[in-house]
């Protein structure tokens, strides 16, 4: 599971929709609709929300955003509890490091049209749910360092 924090509009057509769906799996996981996934480091920022299913409705409405830019119909009745007024979450500056060279990394191979619009923004814009603070790579994230990634990289879409 890969919850980005980088917006939703790097993500190519593959990460967009593996967004969604894995957004849509985190929402059952915080409402109890499923056994699995219920560990899953990346949710330990949802859960750490006042209101856990309204902070993924509203990260869910972020791609859902992005998709409908882009001519997708992904169905947001899907979104049990959107998050519409909810607080955005702080997202590291290391955590958007790691994350912008894991996305790289794979546009490169899927997409690489889109490498180039990552690779120049400055400091990539985060997610619309998040709030970009200073600071290192999350403690829940599971991933290496951007310094060093691993051949095949971090695990995640």
């Amino acid at each position: 599971m890969r919850l980005w924090s980088l917006h939703p509009r790097y993500l190519d057509r593959a990460g967009l929709t593996a967004g969604w769906r894995e957004g849509l799996l985190a929402q059952a996981v915080l409402a109890g609709r499923t056994r699995g996934y219920t560990r899953h480091p990346q949710l330990e920022r949802f859960r750490a929300c006042e209101q856990p299913l309204h902070s993924v409705g509203r990260y869910l409405e972020g791609v859902a955003e992005e998709a409908e830019r882009r001519g997708y119909r992904f169905d947001r009745a899907r979104i049990t509890s959107p998050g519409h007024d909810v607080p955005l979450v702080p997202v590291t500056t290391g955590q958007l490091a790691l994350e912008r060279a894991h996305l790289l990394a794979k546009l490169a191979v899927r997409s690489p049209a889109l490498v180039p619009a990552l690779q120049q923004a400055e400091e990539p814009d985060p997610h619309p749910f998040f709030l970009v603070v200073p600071g290192p790579v999350a403690t829940w994230e599971r991933a290496l360092s951007p310094a060093a990634p691993s051949p095949s990289g971090p695990p995640g879409t």
